[in-house]
């Protein structure tokens, strides 16, 4: 195989992944080369497609992310691939530097996104400053979980305009709590931004938002999209069934709360409600290092499509 081929690197790469995970989308078409760095070592080769996201502070979504996002889309072939893409991963930290990104901005991140299955160079990730930072998880609608059970006295209701405080409380909760863990960022804009965001879903006929109450107190909400608000999700997932796709935008519950089944209740709300509209494929994102998150979610049935490889900040 020629190295240099960029044809053939892309087609032994989807190939490879299609064998680990047949729920991954094929990967996307190549730009030019003025958009791709490429790397040879050991009869293998690495290619990486450039992109770049800037986001403003007080847009939505903000919250989750980096405000300036340098990506790294990765093609990997031949027999060592990991070797390949060390040094890959050294040519774009040069890039970086070179490319007037702040050294210690916490504001830029470099970020490798990566099919969950595909532990190939994980440890020269690792090695180069990265960390598995976040996970899109999925869950077919035929795959059931377990949680803690419910508490005596749980009911989901939906949310109404009266609500708007106390779900910007729960959100505001989860942020403070993921911030821990390398992606969310608390910033001056945050509480405004969820304001907004949550008076516009409350604004609707019937908005996708649920209060779960124990004994009429709000403690915990939840929020999906179905399509075709949901249909941005098609990215992470093979179409070539036509999937139905749910997604669930957001759960939290109350800290006093958590471990006593008040998140199972909103999640067998959530599945309820994907089920009903006939939904294939429910996805949702989770900080990976969260240690509640974590192992709720994949009781519920989810398990890892992607991973989110974050150096914060991109330049150190």
């Amino acid at each position: 195989m020629d190295l240099i081929d960029f044809s053939a690197i892309a087609t032994e790469h989807a190939t490879r992944l299609k064998a680990i995970d047949p729920l991954l989308p094929p990967p996307g078409e190549l730009p030019d080369d003025q958009g791709v760095l490429t790397a040879e070592a050991s009869g293998s080769a690495a290619l990486g497609v450039l992109s770049c996201e800037k986001t403003p502070a007080d847009a939505p979504g903000a919250q989750w992310r980096a405000l300036v996002e340098h990506r790294l889309d990765l093609r990997l072939a031949g027999p060592d691939p990991g070797t390949a893409l060390g040094l890959l991963l050294e040519k774009w930290q040069e890039r970086l530097a070179e490319s007037g990104t702040e050294r210690g901005d916490w504001e830029t991140a470099a970020v490798v996104i990566r099919p969950s299955r595909d532990s190939t160079g994980s440890g020269e990730l690792l090695r180069h400053g990265f960390a598995p930072v976040r996970v899109v998880a999925v869950r077919p609608a035929e795959r059931h979980g377990r949680g803690p059970r419910r508490t005596p006295g749980v009911a989901v209701r939906t949310a109404t305009r009266k609500d708007v405080g106390n779900v910007v409380e729960l959100l505001l909760e989860l942020q403070h709590y993921d911030a821990q863990f390398g992606v969310a960022t608390v910033r001056e804009s945050t509480e405004r931004a969820l304001t907004a965001e949550v008076e516009e879903v409350l604004a609707k006929d019937e908005p996708l938002l649920w209060i779960a109450e124990v004994y009429g107190k709000a403690l915990g909400v939840a929020r999906v999209q179905l399509p075709p608000a949901s249909d941005w999700s098609k990215i992470y997932v093979d179409q070539s069934g036509r999937p139905k796709l749910g997604y669930l935008t957001s759960l939290n519950v109350a800290e006093q709360a958590r471990g006593t089944g008040v998140g199972t209740a909103l999640a067998e709300h959530a599945h309820q409600v994907f089920d009903t509209e006939g939904v294939d494929l429910a996805l949702l994102h989770h900080a990976l290092a969260n240690p509640r998150s974590t192992p709720f979610w994949y009781a519920q049935g989810y398990r890892p499509l992607w991973t989110y490889w974050y150096r914060r900040p991109a330049v150190r």
